[in-house]
């Protein structure tokens, strides 16, 4: 079996996109700029500085760190009135937590958001949590998935990830782990994955252990 399973959250978990790209949209019409869905969909898996630097080209007068909280701010305001579970998501976790594999989540998203998330999963099975604010380079570069592997005391070559967006597949393929893309929002056709899947629905940690077992030439 892996050593343990790394988690992208928005777009892998929760189905945090759209709360992202709304609260993008209202702050650069807020400062009487346009901002398009289009324009969102565009950085789907980027780091939020990469999201804030944009915004201020269209008109956002605050500052990156500014621009930041008050996305998370208006995203968490959403997650409030409904979380949108990735459907199988939650079931594929609970699985990992009993077999007694640990997990951790590595996001873009800053660390206050991602603890909230945590939080709401039933049976707190996530343990660690790398975040945006937690690293100095954003995916796709690899530090946030070495982090994390670190954080649990692990190789990461023995861990799997679980990537929806082709920044956050470079990150994790490029990091040693066995790489999950679960396409969604964007396609992930000639992104570095070992498998790709276009659900969680129905997927169980025995497949995982198998796809992992494959990937690794273990027996």
């Amino acid at each position: 079996m892996p050593h343990a399973i790394l988690w992208d959250m928005d777009g892998t978990i929760v189905d945090s996109e759209e709360y992202w790209i709304t609260a993008e949209i209202e702050l650069v019409e807020l400062f009487g700029g346009i901002w398009t869905h289009q324009d969102g969909m565009e950085l789907v898996g980027n780091g939020l500085p990469t999201t804030a630097e944009k915004l201020q080209r269209h008109g956002v007068d605050l500052s990156i760190d500014e621009i930041i909280q008050a996305l998370t701010n208006r995203v968490l305001e959403q997650l409030e009135v409904s979380v949108p579970w990735r459907p199988g998501a939650l079931e594929l976790i609970q699985q990992f937590h009993t077999a007694g594999i640990p997990q951790a989540l590595v996001t873009m998203s800053i660390e206050r958001m991602a603890r909230s998330v945590v939080a709401l999963i039933p049976g707190l099975p996530l343990t660690e949590v790398v975040a945006g604010d937690n690293v100095m380079k954003s995916k796709p570069d690899p530090e946030a998935y070495l982090q994390a592997a670190d954080k649990l005391g692990v190789d990461i070559t023995r861990c799997v990830a679980f990537e929806d967006s082709p920044s956050g597949c470079r990150s994790a393929h490029s990091s040693g782990a066995v790489t999950i893309g679960v396409e969604y929002l964007v396609p992930l056709s000639g992104i570095p994955t070992d498998v790709t899947l276009d659900t969680l629905v129905g997927v169980t940690a025995d497949r995982v252990f198998d796809i992992f077992t494959a990937q690794r030439g273990l027996n």
